[in-house]
């Protein structure tokens, strides 16, 4: 059972199975409102996070022959309570939209200039004459059209309403995403107990994803990562940071007694993501060393977790962060201390990037922002340490969506 700081959780009321109906017309909802304050009468997404989002369409893209060539593609109207959707055949009752029939359509191909004048055509039926569209993608054969395909006006970045609109969870986003993560933690009951010396890498995955897909899961959001740290940053991959590596791919590897592994996984539930990391080691019991960087990642996880409230700043975490940690970022410089997660597994906010501090000063939490926290505790000779935890913003400061042990090191 992991232990929070008490005097900064805050309930909140999160159903144990997700509302999908009721969840589409909120989600609906707050991308038509953000469409509404920027101007934008029409949004057309072709990105698979964004479809899922704004339809319930879920589509896993697995083959990448195919990824782009058959997806679905969604366009919302600043007028129309539902989005419409076209939906590869291939699709089928995978895609488990509860979207009214009429708003359902044939697949169009926008790698192709046939698909994109058939599409087009349809687009003039759907968006009134000189309205302003937003666009997240755009394919080759959609840029060789884009004066015929949108007159007028040209368009803009779809991120500017789809990204604010995702901010906010609803609380039947929330169940979705705990229950995405009570997934992951359950099959990685079994991963766990599986960790042994002459184990490979990628027998945990295996057992990993079957697992996750017999409880319940929708889709891998990447190869699982059991990554063997080296004891010492010079003995690790090259980097343009000259940084630790971080991720590996899996490979056949057989693990070693003492090896230290940084875990990282993810699937979905209902298109929603979950975020797994732990550090473990191989066959043995922490040395007073390891443990004390694990102490010491606790306490720049509580320093962080005091934060948490509404109207606080991402730029106070990322302080709170640096100073438990003596004064330096606890975080890998291609990463963060901390990210969002919903149809992405990291979403806005992004804390400690390289947008630098004023960007961070002037980003606010809200109730509903869900948080990524994952600092990094490194001294040479350890192997290191890192974990993540999900916490979601409330009204009255926070409350976790994650729960699993941090063995070997602690409960």
């Amino acid at each position: 059972m992991t232990t929070y700081p008490a005097v900064t959780t805050a309930a909140i009321e999160i159903p144990d199975l997700p509302d999908r109906t009721r969840m589409r017309r909120e989600t609906g909802a707050r991308l038509r409102s953000a469409m509404a304050e920027r101007g934008v009468d029409a949004a057309i997404l072709l990105l698979n996070n964004n479809v899922v989002y704004a339809t319930g369409a879920n589509w896993p893209l697995g083959d990448a022959g195919l990824a782009h060539v058959e997806r679905p593609v969604a366009v919302v109207t600043a007028d129309d309570e539902w989005p419409h959707l076209f939906l590869p055949f291939r699709a089928g009752a995978a895609a488990e939209s509860e979207l009214p029939q009429d708003h359902l359509h044939p697949p169009v191909y926008l790698e192709f200039d046939e698909g994109v004048a058939d599409f087009g055509r349809k687009l003039a039926e759907l968006v009134r004459p000189g309205g302003t569209v937003a666009v997240d993608e755009f394919t080759g054969a959609m840029l060789r059209a884009r004066d015929r395909l949108f007159p007028g006006a040209q368009p803009v970045d779809a991120a500017t309403v789809i990204g604010p609109a995702k901010l906010i969870k609803t609380p039947d986003e929330l169940s979705c995403i705990r229950k995405a993560c009570r997934i992951t933690e359950e099959a990685i009951v079994d991963v766990h107990a599986a960790l042994a010396p002459g184990v490979r890498q990628i027998d945990l995955s295996a057992g990993f994803v079957r697992r996750a897909f017999e409880l319940g899961a929708t889709a891998t959001m990447l190869d699982a990562i059991w990554q063997v740290m080296p004891d010492r940053k010079a003995d690790g991959v090259w980097t343009t940071h000259g940084d630790l590596a971080l991720p590996l791919l899996t490979t056949e590897r057989e693990l070693k007694a003492g090896d230290v592994l940084w875990t990282d996984v993810s699937i979905t539930y209902n298109g929603y993501c979950s975020d797994f990391g732990r550090t473990w080691i191989v066959g043995q019991d922490p040395t007073p060393r390891q443990q004390a960087q694990y102490q010491q990642w606790r306490h720049i996880l509580q320093a962080v977790l005091a934060q948490i409230r509404p109207g606080a700043t991402a730029g106070q975490l990322a302080r709170a962060a640096t100073e438990a940690a003596g004064g330096q970022r606890p975080w890998l410089p291609h990463f963060y201390i901390s990210h969002g997660i919903g149809v992405s597994a990291a979403e806005t906010p992004m804390i400690g990037t390289d947008l630098g501090a004023e960007f961070d000063d002037n980003f606010v939490l809200r109730p509903g922002m869900v948080l990524v926290l994952e600092p990094v505790v490194w001294e040479d000779g350890t192997g290191g340490y890192r974990s993540e935890e999900i916490v979601v913003v409330t009204d009255g400061g926070w409350t976790p969506l994650t729960d699993y042990t941090y063995a070997p090191y602690g409960d």
